[in-house]
């Protein structure tokens, strides 16, 4: 396979089958110096063609308060009163550009994760 631009899907499965060959290619040789190259390569073009979507906002709420052992308790600050986190996470209320700002601010939640648009439930009464 000649190394050159990947800009087909056809050319990225070829790529992926010579990194497939290539991967036990011992360092230090032309084959492991062919494999940096198709790699680089194929990164490339996943990063354009095979976006990861961010996560939805009360999921990464979630994920940082597990990740780091807070309780909700430990939201209160940021978001508003107990019952204010409660609603929140419960996706009964949605975040207001404060509270965004507050849980960027003040835990380093990504201000683009959180301003997306999700889904708030709404009561079945």
């Amino acid at each position: 396979m000649e190394i050159k631009p990947i800009k087909t899907e056809a050319d990225y499965k070829a790529a992926l089958e010579e990194i497939e060959r290539l991967f036990e290619a011992k360092l230090d040789t032309d084959e492991a110096d062919r494999l940096e190259v198709l790699t680089t390569l194929v990164e490339a073009y996943e990063e354009k063609h095979y976006a990861i979507p961010l996560p939805d906002p009360i999921e990464a709420i979630l994920y940082h308060m597990e990740s780091r052992g807070l309780s909700r308790r430990d939201f209160e600050p940021f978001i508003g009163s107990r019952a204010r986190v409660s609603e929140v996470l419960n996706r009964k209320r949605p975040l207001t550009m404060e509270m965004v700002r507050n849980l960027h601010n003040g835990l380093g939640i990504s201000a683009e994760v959180l301003i997306q648009p999700y889904r708030i439930l709404k009561d079945a009464a």
